[in-house]
C-alpha cells in the first residue's frame, strides 16, 4: 500500500453435504424406504460433485457474486496483471523505497504545500494518510489538524509502520496514530473520518473495490476522499503507465463505491488531485 519505488521511466473424502428441508419419510413400506435411500444414496454424491466441480454457487445463480478482477496472461511487465474495470493493477513497493519517498528532490517534483492548500484542512479534523509509508505527508498534516485534531497513518507493511511510530515519537508529535491495515480493509473507524488521502497509492491497492468500501463506511456524512494520481492523460509525464490514474477512470471506480467527485484541482505540474465525496 505503500508508495512505489521505480515509477520513473529513466533507470507476482470430500466435505459432507448436509440436505435440509425439514422433509420426514412418514407411513412408508420397506420397499419405499429401500428405494428413497438408493435414491439419496446417488444424489447425495451428484450434488457434491456438482459444488466441487461448479462451485457452491453454481445450483443458484442469484446468489453468485459478480467477478470484479480478471487475470491476464498478456499484461504490463510493471503490473500485477490483475484488472479492475479495464485498469491493470500496478505491483508495489517494499520498505526499501523508503529512501525513495523521502528524496530531497520530491518537495520540487511533487509540492506538498499545494497539496495541502488543496485539502483545506481544519484544526480539530480526523485525517488518514492511507498508504502512509514513511510518513511524508502524515507529519506535514498532523500540525494542520492541530491538538484536538488526529492524523490515522495506515500501511501494511510492519517496516513502514514501525518507521512512522519512530519518526512521531521522535518529532515529539502526540496527534499521529499508526493503524495497521490489510490488503481488504484500512480498518478506519466507521462515520468518523473527516478526509482520506491517498498520494500515488490507489493504483496500487491489490483489492480497490474491497478497501473504498471499506473507506466509504469510514467517512463522516460530509467527509471526502482526495487523490493525487499522476496523469494518465498525459503521455509526457515520465511515469510508467500502471503507475497514472485518468479523471475518467477513477470516476469510473469511485461511482461503483457510491462516490463521486465534487472538486478537481490541476494546480501541480505533473498530478490530479481529485477530491470525492458520498453520492
Amino acid at each position: 500500500m505503500s508508495r512505489h519505488g521505480a515509477k520513473l521511466l529513466s533507470p507476482d473424502t470430500p466435505g459432507l453435504v448436509t440436505l435440509t428441508g425439514g422433509s420426514k419419510l412418514v407411513d412408508v413400506d420397506d420397499r419405499t424406504a429401500c428405494a428413497t435411500l438408493t435414491t439419496m444414496r446417488y444424489l447425495v454424491p451428484a450434488l457434491a460433485l456438482a459444488l466441487v466441480v461448479f462451485g457452491p454457487h453454481s445450483l443458484s445463480s442469484q446468489t453468485q457474486s459478480p467477478q470484479r478482477y480478471e487475470t491476464r496472461a498478456n499484461h504490463d511487465p510493471n503490473g500485477t496483471g490483475t484488472f479492475y474495470m479495464g485498469r491493470e493493477i500496478a505491483q508495489v513497493m517494499g520498505p526499501g523505497g523508503i529512501e525513495w519517498l523521502d528524496r530531497a528532490q520530491r518537495d520540487t517534483e511533487e509540492h506538498p504545500s499545494l497539496v495541502l492548500d488543496a485539502l483545506q484542512l481544519h484544526s480539530g479534523e480526523v485525517v488518514a494518510d492511507l498508504g502512509a509509508g514513511s510518513g511524508y505527508f502524515t507529519f506535514r498534516m498532523a500540525p494542520k489538524v492541530g491538538k484536538t485534531g488526529k492524523v490515522l497513518a495506515v500501511d501494511v507493511q510492519e517496516e513502514m509502520l514501525q518507521t512512522l511510530k519512530q519518526r512521531a515519537a521522535a518529532k515529539r508529535i502526540a496527534n499521529v496514530q499508526v493503524i495497521k491495515a490489510s490488503e481488504t480493509d484500512p480498518h478506519l473507524p466507521t462515520g468518523t473520518v473527516d478526509l482520506v488521502l491517498f498520494v500515488d497509492v490507489y493504483h496500487e491497492l491489490a483489492y480497490p473495490y474491497e478497501v473504498m468500501q471499506s473507506v466509504r463506511d469510514s467517512l463522516k456524512s460530509n467527509g471526502r476522499v482526495a487523490f493525487v494520481e499522476y496523469r494518465k492523460e498525459d503521455p509526457n509525464v515520465p511515469i510508467k503507465e500502471v503507475h497514472k490514474m485518468s479523471v475518467g477512470q477513477l470516476e469510473k471506480e469511485m461511482a461503483a463505491v457510491g462516490l463521486v467527485l465534487v472538486r478537481r484541482i490541476e494546480t501541480l505540474p505533473l498530478q490530479h488531485i481529485l477530491i470525492f465525496g458520498r453520492r
